[in-house]
């Protein structure tokens, strides 16, 4: 199993950074505009997200433990035999915080594709959630 990690600083409060990751039907507003086209809720405890390169995914919600900042997610449809994903907030002091982003796929090959698209992922995030918290 193929597993892609992605962390990066956030110029933000790490208590601000969970309300926007915790958000799950407002991803591509709060947390990744412009990675993300659209999400809409399913009434079963997915979302369906658009990505802006025209991918469309069914993300169904794992968990989220609030005393951890922790959210974990699965996608339930597409081509990965398996896709699973959480994402954590930590906080690094005053105003600042710690985003990790982890990702486990099968086959392996398709890490070369998540790959890319965590990467830009994370440049709308840290990009949006530091704008709000200017």
């Amino acid at each position: 199993m193929a597993t892609i990690y992605k962390e990066f600083t956030v110029e933000a409060d790490a208590a601000r950074v969970w309300e926007a990751l915790r958000d799950f039907g407002a991803v591509h507003t709060r947390l990744a505009p412009g990675f993300l086209t659209g999400c809409k809720l399913d009434g079963q405890g997915a979302r369906i997200v658009s990505f802006a390169n025209g991918l469309v995914a069914r993300e169904l919600l794992v968990g989220i433990d609030e005393a951890n900042r922790r959210l974990a997610y699965t996608i339930t449809d597409g081509k990965a035999s398996h896709h699973h994903a959480s994402a954590q907030v930590f906080a690094e002091g005053e105003g600042r915080s710690r985003f990790v982003w982890i990702t486990d796929v099968l086959p392996d090959e398709f890490a070369a594709y998540v790959e890319p698209m965590m990467a830009k992922g994370g440049e709308a995030m840290k990009a949006t959630l530091e704008q709000r918290a200017a």
